[in-house]
């Protein structure tokens, strides 16, 4: 085998809370993580030359050894001794900058095809271990799913999927820093912390509404505080008639849970009429079914 085709999916979250910050200067979170249906493509080939060779459709994107890709190929390679080449062609969906691990997403992917490929023969566990010395969400986005993750986002417990809905997911014209956000929480004197347990709940009970009911994240005190227009899709989305609506990860992206794909139709035409996001979605949770 020659080649292999993955595809890499966003997440958003259902809820995201902070606990502390650790002496090493990682925060101690609560989070439940879900896949969505927006991807991107990638190609991963051998090549003759030895190398790590990065291409892609999107020019504000590193192709060189700041690229996520780029530094899981390098990882698995040097951890097995390869020295064969490998050129990895990535066709970009996933929002940058948005708060949906889309550079995790693509890492993540990699590692999966890389390991197939090669015949490396790492079980996903393996994988995970590897991962999370790149990136706190590249273990969850090795498995993907429902999952309620702890620590600093390595610690996994896998959760029923939630039932069958429409999202629209909403990315302002905006890129937010990661290490911005963070860096100017204060996670000792936070106003709420959204109810994780309720939410685990929730989930396990199959109730749309009790999820929807206990969305939060407190990420959205630093960047909608920044960002105003990220509470005014949110705004706009419950007012089209979505069940909630919560800004994913570090933001700017907002998502909203509809019951009927109309509703989330209408709803992302309203969003874009009013110019309030560049990328508009309508999707639903990956694996899901709704009609």
């Amino acid at each position: 085998m020659e080649r292999i085709f993955r595809q890499a999916y966003a997440k958003i979250n259902l809820s995201l809370d902070v606990l502390r910050r650790r002496e090493d200067g990682y925060h101690e979170l609560r989070m439940v993580m879900q896949t969505v249906d927006i991807c991107d493509d990638l190609m991963i080939e051998r090549t003759d030359e030895p190398g790590i060779e990065i291409r892609t459709d999107r020019e504000e994107l590193p192709v060189n050894g700041d690229n996520l890709i780029y530094k899981a190929a390098e990882l698995l390679f040097g951890e097995k001794g390869i020295r064969q080449g490998v050129r990895v062609t990535l066709t970009k969906r996933i929002p940058i900058a948005a708060g949906m691990a889309g550079g995790s997403a693509d890492a993540a992917a990699a590692m999966h095809g890389l390991n197939e490929l090669f015949g490396m023969g790492y079980s996903l566990e393996e994988l995970q271990r590897l991962g999370v010395k790149l990136g706190a969400d590249i273990p969850y986005c090795l498995a993907g799913g429902t999952m309620l993750s702890e620590g600093i986002g390595e610690i996994l417990t896998p959760l029923p999927a939630p039932p069958a809905c429409f999202l629209v997911v909403a990315k302002p014209d905006l890129n937010v820093s990661t290490a911005f956000v963070y860096g100017n929480l204060h996670a000792d004197s936070l106003p709420y912390h959204p109810d994780v347990d309720g939410m685990v709940e929730a989930l396990r009970a199959g109730s749309l509404k009790g999820i929807t009911d206990r969305m939060g994240n407190v990420l959205e005190t630093v960047t909608a505080k920044k960002y105003p227009v990220i509470e005014q899709i949110k705004g706009l989305l419950r007012d089209q008639g979505a069940e909630n609506a919560l800004m994913s990860g570090s933001g700017p992206s907002v998502f909203g849970v509809f019951t009927q794909r109309g509703q989330a139709e209408a709803a992302a035409r309203a969003v874009a009429d009013r110019g309030l996001a560049g990328q508009i979605f309508v999707t639903a949770f990956h694996g899901g079914t709704a009609e």
